[in-house]
Order: structure tokens, then sequence, then C-alpha cells
């Protein structure tokens, strides 16, 4: 189910014209044509399922997606510990959100990919999937978690995500 956009960009929808336009997460250089790149065909069938759905990214059937993310806990985390640190984590908030913020440039820059940047970086132990977490439906993550994947196109990065475990950037895999 992909939108057939370039890596980096996104599917918006502008509140003034009520229709959608296209946005580099990077740059945020924007355009009401489809960047360079994109495969035309993918992203017209994309954008009927998109605007049938509402201007909402789409979703299966089952109402499941699926995201990969990448996880920075800190001393405050619900389980301060993981596999890079089984004696426990002691980061503030504040420097893991740093950190987390770094990773996030990175990411959008096209410096790295989300998935082998979680091979190596993410506290969480879906490290050795690249972050994948497989797919999941409404009321099965943290609230916060679970409406920053719900709100991304496939491929999509999201900002910077807080959660009792810790901050992610959330990437949708499907």
């Amino acid at each position: 189910m992909s939108t057939g956009l370039p890596p980096g960009w996104a599917i918006r929808v502008s509140r003034t014209h009520g229709t959608e336009y296209f946005l580099n997460q990077a740059t945020k250089e924007s355009s009401w044509e489809p960047p360079f790149g994109s495969d035309e065909g993918i992203l017209t069938e994309y954008l009927k399922k998109f605007k049938a759905n509402g201007n909402k990214p789409v979703v299966r059937e089952d109402g499941k997606i699926s995201v990969a993310h990448l996880l920075v806990k800190n001393n405050q985390s619900r389980k301060p510990r993981s596999w890079k640190s089984p004696d426990g984590i002691t980061l503030s908030r504040d420097e893991a959100i740093q950190i987390i913020k770094k990773h996030h440039a990175r990411i959008l820059n096209g410096e790295v990919k989300l998935g082998e940047l979680a091979k190596t970086e993410s506290d969480c132990s879906s490290h050795a999937q690249g972050g994948e977490l497989g797919f999941f439906g409404k009321g099965q993550m943290q609230p916060s978690f679970e409406e920053a994947a719900y709100a991304l196109n496939v491929g999509e990065i999201s900002d910077i995500v807080e959660t009792d475990s810790g901050v992610h950037i959330l990437q949708r895999t499907g």
C-alpha cells in the first residue's frame, strides 16, 4: 500500500483549499504537483483511497497498520533498561530528546534509514528487526504512539513521539 512518493515526501491536506499537496519532510518544501521521482500510477491509486477515506491515511480492511520505530529510553521510562543498558538507563528525559532529535534529522535528511539506525540505536527489543513492530490495531499501543502511527501515510516519518516507554520516531511500513 505504497503512496508512490519518493522517500522523505508526505501527503498533506491544505486547510485553505481542502486538497492534498506534497511536503518534503526534511526541507519543508511543498508542492501542489507530485515531486520528481513519484510513481504517478501508484500515487493516483493511493490518492483515490486517501480521498475516499476522508483525506486520511489509508489502512487495511481489518483496521491494522504496521510501523517501525526507534526508541530512546530515559531514567523516567516505565522500564528504564534495555538490551543496550541491561543495568539501567541513566539518561535524563531531556538528554533522550536531544539524542532522538539528532536521529530524526539524520533520517529526514536521507543520511540513514530508520530501520538501519534502529538496529544499533533503539532501546526496544524490536531493534533486531530494524524496529519493525508488525501489524497492530487500535487499542494495542500506548495512546500517543497509536495516534501518531495512524496519522501517517505508508512510508512517512513521524515527528518525535513521547510515551511512557520513552521517545520514539515512527515510520509507517504498512
